[in-house]
């Protein structure tokens, strides 16, 4: 498995007003509210995509409903990096024992992605993201 990049970082959220109080009105960070409370930006340094993930979104891209599954441990933020092939990358990890959430499924924002839980509770996905590939202009 060849990790490209980080795709995007963020905590999981479950007090919507506590964290946009913490992310927006106190650390000021540029984020964008879309539906139903997903923060978002792509204008901070060092990461490609940060968001504020509400536990509700999560659990809908995980297990199709708005409630996290009680016999699951809940995590506190998650990571996504971006490989080279996701499908290898699957494999490998299916075959170190890892348990996966979904394979390689396709989301509808075109994105492919593989979702655990880290050792630590992080819910991570091996991912590729295709318009964070975009070519680069060269200088």
């Amino acid at each position: 498995m060849k990790v490209l990049f980080i795709a995007g970082f963020g905590p999981i959220i479950t007090d919507v007003d506590q964290s946009r109080r913490l992310y927006v009105a106190t650390l000021k960070l540029p984020l964008k509210e879309e539906a139903d409370h997903y923060f978002h930006t792509e204008s901070i340094e060092g990461v490609k995509h940060f968001a504020l993930w509400p536990l509700s979104h999560a659990a809908k891209s995980c297990f199709g409903t708005d409630v996290w599954p009680s016999d699951v441990p809940v995590p506190t933020s998650w990571i996504e990096f971006d490989v080279e092939d996701v499908a290898t990358a699957t494999k490998e990890l299916n075959e170190l024992g890892y348990k996966l959430l979904f394979s390689a499924r396709e989301e509808p924002w075109k994105q492919v992605v593989t979702r655990f839980l880290s050792p630590e509770g992080v819910l991570t996905g091996i991912t590729y993201t295709p318009w964070m590939r975009a070519a680069k202009p060269s200088s």
